[in-house]
């Protein structure tokens, strides 16, 4: 699936027929983006969705490359955070890019994080009944996770991604170099997604991880686009047999339901960020396995203790502030996008690396890990 197309940058591929598209990966991938992107524009334009910070460091090196390749572009600049994945934001995104004047052949580039991407994303998808767009993500999360397979959307006071649409990009520009300005919590709470992907369907994969991770968190490039590839591999492969979500792509929700319903708890704040979320659903996915006789109880152990090593959240005591009672927190989980009649889906698995998805969960069995949970956050 991956093909190296030179020493430092690799290709991974999203079969989807028609609508295939490539994810690139490797580092100094900014400085010529305007190429590959300017192969897939049928005139020399293009309006770009950004953040602040996304702005502030990177901006004019992409728009300088763009330039040099004679391209046009705009860019709208939006507020960071969690919370700008909003109605509000969403509407003065379509509002600005007609008022450009985009075309149904034209595209959008979303440059920032998973906010970014799932905001322009959705915009693009609904604007004018559908337009192309390309991902250029600059975090780790949205560079293994949310820039790939098409899922785009804004948040619910109800909710996370409760609005959206499956919107599959034309291309994905994941540039090494862009991580190296990421602080650390962030590269952190991206590397929650990255451990999923062992934990859900490649144990030597953890293995990998258990030993190379430090380094990638140190800042070795040569891991970090190792880990990429393959959690972009991973994804690719499930998002080909099942692009929205009827079977196996659920596995990609391991930690989300927790993890979820934690973000609504704390308000989609920089008290909990979605990364940080989904390592402490992980964990609490493995518990509630090890406790329901899924899995041996020394799984979630190992889970915990190597996402500990690489100083990552792992239980409700991490959490500053309060949060809802066990009752609060399951119903929380009941907005969840994968609720199916009324039962909450969870995935659980039955080792490292053999993740399933599983309905009709006892849910007395998760009332108690979490009473447990928050019991030990008040010693």
């Amino acid at each position: 699936m991956s093909n190296v197309i030179n020493p430092s940058t690799e290709v991974v591929n999203v079969g989807l027929s028609a609508r295939s598209y490539d994810i690139v990966i490797g580092p100094g991938l900014l400085a010529d983006a305007a190429q590959r992107i300017g192969a897939l524009l049928p005139r020399p334009r293009i309006s770009i969705v950004t953040e602040e910070r996304v702005a502030a460091l990177h901006l004019e090196a992409l728009q300088t490359a763009l330039t040099g390749a004679g391209i046009e572009s705009e860019a709208l600049i939006l507020p960071p955070g969690e919370t700008t994945k909003n109605w509000a934001n969403l509407e003065r995104t379509v509002e600005w890019l007609l008022e450009r004047k985009v075309e149904r052949d034209d595209l959008v580039l979303a440059f920032g994080g998973g906010v970014i991407g799932d905001l322009a994303g959705f915009a693009a998808s609904i604007l004018r009944r559908g337009v192309g767009f390309v991902q250029v993500p600059t975090s780790l999360l949205a560079q293994v996770d949310s820039a790939v397979g098409g899922k785009t959307g804004i948040n619910s006071v109800r909710g996370k991604n409760l609005i959206g649409a499956f919107h599959q990009p034309r291309l994905v520009i994941a540039d090494m170099d862009l991580l190296g300005t990421l602080p650390p919590r962030d590269f952190l709470a991206g590397y929650g997604e990255v451990v999923k992907y062992g934990l859900l369907g490649d144990a030597g994969f953890f293995d990998w991880l258990e030993r190379n991770a430090p380094a990638m968190a140190r800042g070795d490039v040569t891991a970090r686009a190792y880990a990429v590839r393959r959690s972009c591999e991973m994804k690719a492969g499930i998002v080909a047999r099942d692009e929205e979500e009827r079977g196996e792509r659920a596995l990609l929700n391991l930690g989300h339901t927790f993890g979820h319903a934690l973000e609504a708890a704390t308000g989609y704040s920089d008290r909990l960020l979605h990364g940080e979320g989904v390592a402490i659903g992980c964990a609490l996915a493995f518990q509630l396995s090890a406790r329901l006789g899924l899995c041996a109880q020394e799984d979630p152990s190992r889970v915990a203790a190597h996402l500990r090593a690489m100083g990552m959240k792992t239980t409700l005591s991490d959490i500053p502030g309060d949060l809802p009672d066990a009752d609060g927190l399951i119903d929380l989980m009941a907005q969840d996008k994968k609720v199916r009649d009324g039962q909450v889906t969870f995935i659980l698995a039955r080792a490292i690396g053999e993740a399933f998805v599983a309905n009709g969960v006892d849910m007395a069995v998760v009332r108690s890990l979490l009473v447990e949970e928050l019991a030990a956050r008040a010693v």
